[in-house]
């Protein structure tokens, strides 16, 4: 098979054997969508099958040795997994970075209002989205409450088929001849997404008895919202899409599409040389900040941790490791929409259904923010994915001057790594429900797979 094709779909490159492989790759994959539907429900599932794989906290290890699998669980939010070389893991890593938090509407602190006699949820959008996007769809309320004395609540309303769920009104058009004024961007405003709650009271009042229900069923008061995280996004599972089932429909593709991958690669992979590690990172869309973002200093910690256990405390075998290191940078990319052909500029863009997709830079105008690797690295990852058929593709983030966007390749690079983006590209980015080829996704896993097991 040809890995680089650029007139043939991996569809028509694959044998028969290969497309009931990545049928049953997409179920898999399918599954995890719908049980991952936050950040903190990914971490929890990507441990779960973690732990049944073997890997054990790094905490219960006082030493290393080749074959260890070790995981990091950052706070609930992120996790890092380890599959320990037979080179000590000063002489580098080989690294797959990719994230689990999506775009999604987050209730604000005091989210609860009421305005004549409607209860609504105010919400603060979380990542780049279209807010118009928002309205007319069912929606699901998930995350976690702590109580004023401490006591964590699970939160899970929308999910079960049996349950209620959230809609944001849009206005009728026949009353929308200002709106269909405005700008898209306009049309919609941020305060403006508001899910309803709740109607009903036999008081003046509607928010109160809307308050007792949430106390009877979670027991909530509302002073708790203050310390909770709560999210609200589709109620709506993964569906395959085409006549064909050649595409998968799903909220969170960006970037679990690539997390998944990367879970899946590091579970079947076979030991190499070189440690094998799985970053999942939180906070990917607003811009990789906070204690489990990667601009914190967890994952060096981490690469810190297993020199410690390797004999290694100070920080210059940190610094060298970092240095030895090679990473790809997990994270989807833009496939050519022809419906939007003016954003893309097509000889250089993706395309659905031709594999993972090498992108050399991202950054918005100039490059500005981007890691732009350099030529020696993806020669090597070229040669890897040649070597084990993986199918692959160039792209990039649309036309020079239309826009651009950023990953977490810029900040590894920062620790003296070779990095370069390497993921999925899609249709629909940061829409509430997005596209990808079950071909990609399964290309990605394929990628991955071989870069781990590369010397």
């Amino acid at each position: 098979m040809k890995a680089f094709d650029r007139e043939n779909s991996v569809w028509a490159r694959f044998s028969e054997e290969q497309r009931l492989e990545m049928e049953e790759y997409s179920k898999k994959y399918r599954q995890f969508l719908d049980t991952a539907r936050t950040e903190r429900l990914a971490n929890a599932e990507i441990i779960r099958q973690a732990e049944a794989a073997g890997f054990r906290p790094l905490s219960n290890y006082t030493s290393l040795k080749a074959g260890d699998k070790v995981y990091w669980n950052q706070k609930g939010k992120s996790v890092i997994l380890a599959v320990i070389g037979t080179e000590p893991v000063s002489q580098g890593m080989k690294i797959v970075g990719s994230h689990i938090d999506c775009p999604r509407l987050d209730l604000k602190a005091m989210p609860v209002t009421e305005k004549n006699g409607i209860v609504y949820f105010k919400t603060h959008y979380y990542g780049g989205l279209l807010k118009y996007q928002w309205v007319c769809l069912p929606l699901s309320l998930i995350g976690v409450v702590y109580t004023a004395d401490g006591r964590r609540i699970d939160v899970s309303i929308g999910e079960d088929p049996d349950d209620p769920v959230f809609f944001i009104n849009d206005l009728l058009p026949h009353l929308g001849k200002d709106q269909a004024a405005k700008k898209l961007s306009e049309a919609i405003s941020g305060e403006m997404l508001m899910p309803l709650v709740g109607t009903n009271s036999e008081e003046e009042k509607t928010k109160p008895a809307v308050l007792e229900l949430l106390k009877k069923k979670y027991g909530i008061e509302e002073e708790d919202f203050a310390s909770a995280e709560l999210e609200i996004i589709p109620a709506i599972k993964s569906r395959d899409v085409g006549l064909d089932r050649s595409m998968i429909m799903s909220h969170g593709h960006d970037d679990r599409v690539c997390s998944y991958g990367n879970l899946a690669a590091i579970l079947t992979a076979h030991a190499g040389t070189k440690t094998q590690v799985a970053l999942f990172a939180d906070k990917e869309e607003i811009g990789s900040v906070g204690n489990t973002g990667v601009h914190s200093a967890f994952f060096p910690d981490f690469v810190a941790e297993l020199l410690a256990l390797q004999g290694h405390t100070e920080e210059l075998w940190l610094r060298r490791t970092m240095r030895n290191s090679q990473v790809l940078s997990a994270d989807v990319c833009a496939a050519l929409d022809p419906v939007f052909a003016d954003a893309y500029e097509e000889t250089n863009a993706a395309r659905l259904g031709y594999g993972i997709c090498l992108c050399k830079y991202t950054g918005a105008r100039g490059k500005a923010g981007s890691n732009d690797a350099n030529a020696e690295f993806l020669s090597q990852v070229r040669q890897i994915f040649n070597a084990a058929d993986v199918p692959w593709q160039i792209g990039e983030l649309g036309k020079v001057d239309q826009g651009g966007g950023g990953t977490i390749a810029y900040i590894m690079a920062d620790w003296g790594c070779d990095v370069v983006d390497c993921g999925v590209a899609m249709h629909s980015m940061h829409a509430p429900l997005e596209i990808v080829a079950k071909s990609d996704a399964y290309s990605g896993y394929l990628a991955y797979k071989a870069f781990f097991e590369s010397k």
